[in-house]
């Protein structure tokens, strides 16, 4: 199945509709994401001129003492990699003071600035959109014959087996949702990936906020992070297992995954704080994410051949790509993705709480009967220990395998293949 393109050529995105909706309520828009996730593509989707930063010189040294010559154009004008831009921001926030209209300009950026650059807030003037690497909808590898939004509100289930098989959601995994992989083989879209990683390391995490880190070192701890994918790694254990001729400690180990979140690289897994019927405390360390799965499979070497002899690595790696897909997903409904795990030990690798209270819970799996029952399981001893007269009970609990049916069965839970799921 090929990606959606609009008449343009253009390849639909989830975050289209938030990013029109802001640009309709707001002057600006600023939409943050990984580099090469497709934000600039998106902005002149909408946009009607631009100022491309990264490649501008002119157009940076020329913000401060002449912000009109920069800002003037058709709107919306889009303002890319505007964080290469000192001053962009507050031009940007009183040309929108003087405007008072709205869907005047969009900024893109791969970067949260150092704080200075937006200490005056872009409140009621500024919106924000985020956008992550594609989801399976978004790549044409997904039937979209379930969405999101009817399991929240607790509809029935009833799917016909996509035509992607194990062996597509494995090369999807490794290949990744980069608009420029699409089209490439996963070996090729690998190695990009695996240069992607070293140019972060080199350049981009130092750049971020100015101070000078070691390459071999933030190397040593991208491959820790992938190594512990999809789990509540600490810290510490994160620099112990980034072993080298110059060890990492706790303190730097955290220094490099903050600098990685303000790259849009990593974006770890919140906890659920809910109410419990029982004595049991839950556990507030969050998950180990990157924006997408296919940076911790290159960084740690791991091909579709690889994965498929390693199931219990491929089910981490799977567990991202849930996390990913269903986080984008969840902004077109309004919901907020977390992980639940309580001094019980009982766990659930996904939790999407709607603003308006609405939750359901999600175990991911590859598939087959003895995995599927193990989650039915641990689902329903969740929906029970959940205190559901102050949270309300669960609109779905969500078994989303790699491939197969969709299907509510008979105990409460539903099974349905993450090929066949949509906004």
């Amino acid at each position: 199945m090929a990606a959606t393109l609009t008449p343009e050529g253009y390849i639909s995105r989830v975050s289209d509709e938030a990013i029109a909706e802001t640009l309709a309520a707001m002057p600006a828009v600023v939409i943050e994401g990984p580099k090469g996730c497709g934000k600039t593509w998106s902005g002149r989707n909408f946009a009607k001129s631009e100022v491309l930063f990264d490649q501008d010189l002119n157009a940076r040294r020329s913000i401060a003492a002449a912000p009109g010559y920069v800002l003037a154009g058709q709107e919306p004008r889009l303002l890319d990699e505007w964080q290469l831009a000192g001053d962009v921001w507050n031009q940007v926030r009183h040309a929108c003071d003087e405007g008072q209209r709205t869907g005047r300009f969009l900024l893109t950026g791969s970067a949260v600035p150092v704080d200075d650059i937006t200490r005056h807030s872009g409140a009621g003037r500024i919106g924000r959109v985020r956008m992550r690497p594609m989801s399976l909808l978004e790549t044409g590898e997904s039937t979209g014959e379930a969405s999101l939004k009817s399991l929240l509100d607790g509809d029935e289930v009833a799917v016909h087996r996509p035509e992607a098989s194990f062996a597509d959601v494995v090369d999807a995994i490794c290949r990744g949702g980069w608009p420029r992989h699409l089209n490439k083989p996963v070996a090729q879209a690998q190695l990009l990936l695996r240069n992607y990683l070293g140019e972060i390391c080199r350049t981009d995490i130092s750049s971020v906020d100015g101070v000078v880190r070691d390459p071999t070192g933030v190397q040593r701890l991208i491959a820790s992070v992938s190594r512990n994918i999809a789990t509540m790694a600490s810290f510490t254990k994160l620099a112990r297992e980034a072993p080298g001729e110059r060890g990492l400690n706790r303190t730097t180990a955290t220094e490099y995954v903050r600098s990685l979140e303000r790259l849009f690289i990593v974006e770890d897994l919140p906890h659920w704080s809910t109410h419990l019927r029982s004595r049991a405390t839950l556990l507030s360390s969050p998950k180990r994410h990157f924006a997408d799965p296919s940076l911790a499979a290159a960084a740690t070497g791991a091909t579709p051949d690889r994965l498929l002899g390693d199931l219990n690595t491929l089910g981490f790696l799977f567990e991202s790509l849930v996390v990913r897909d269903l986080r984008i997903y969840g902004q077109r409904n309004d919901a907020t993705v977390y992980h639940y795990h309580d001094s019980d030990k009982l766990e659930a690798d996904v939790i999407v709480e709607t603003r308006d209270g609405r939750w359901m819970a999600v175990e991911a799996k590859l598939g087959g009967e003895e995995w599927i029952e193990e989650a039915a399981s641990s689902l329903l001893r969740l929906s029970k220990k959940v205190d559901t007269e102050k949270v309300g009970a669960p609109s779905k609990l969500l078994i989303i395998t790699a491939t197969g049916y969709g299907y509510d069965r008979p105990d409460g839970t539903t099974v349905l293949p993450i090929t066949a799921l949509a906004p």
